[in-house]
């Protein structure tokens, strides 16, 4: 996949990258700036809110493919219960820490961190937002599920993203709507 880029592709990808850096470091305006979707950044990945492990089986693959981690949070012991045997049976066992608890609770653990997927109760949203950003690394991702379907629960936690001079991120209006945030 990614790992088999053209040789001239790769070349030019890294020439951009850093030409794109160096109108960051002098200042160019955002206007004038390179607008372009950077490599993967390296880092663990996070999930929370794990249900039965849907989700999980899709990061996991993500995840095996870019050699990293998933770590993924689920508080309801019969949730959790599904989703430990979603990844005995799938065999994503090699990429995947499944963690019985709140991930607020765990959040001090994290550092680097270059993917986290929300999709946990509403009321939660604010909170691991608030944990999780500045434990990404510059370039991170962050997705955050139903910000159309749940636009009444999460409008404000959506508006508060969207304004977070930390990340660049937009709401993409695919299924039940992601808001995408890239750590700056």
């Amino acid at each position: 996949m990614l790992r088999d880029l053209p040789v001239a592709v790769a070349e030019r990808m890294t020439e951009l990258e850093a030409l794109d850096a160096a109108d960051r470091l002098d200042g160019t305006p955002r206007t004038e700036r390179l607008r372009q979707v950077p490599r993967a950044p390296g880092g663990p990945a996070v999930e929370i809110g794990t249900s039965a492990g849907y989700s999980t089986m899709w990061l996991a693959l993500a995840c095996r493919e870019s050699h990293r981690r998933l770590t993924s949070y689920e508080l309801l012991p019969a949730k959790v219960a599904l989703a430990r045997e979603t990844v005995r049976r799938t065999g994503i066992d090699d990429v995947v820490e499944l963690v019985e608890g709140d991930f607020c609770d765990h959040a001090s653990r994290w550092s680097g961190v270059g993917f986290c997927f929300l999709d946990a109760e509403k009321d939660v949203y604010d909170s691991c937002y608030d944990r999780i950003v500045d434990r990404m690394t510059p370039g991170g991702i962050f997705v955050a599920d139903n910000a159309i379907s749940h636009a009444t629960e999460l409008g404000s936690f959506v508006d508060r993203v969207l304004a977070d001079e930390r990340v660049d991120a937009i709401v993409v209006p695919i299924g039940t709507g992601e808001l995408v945030a890239r750590r700056l």
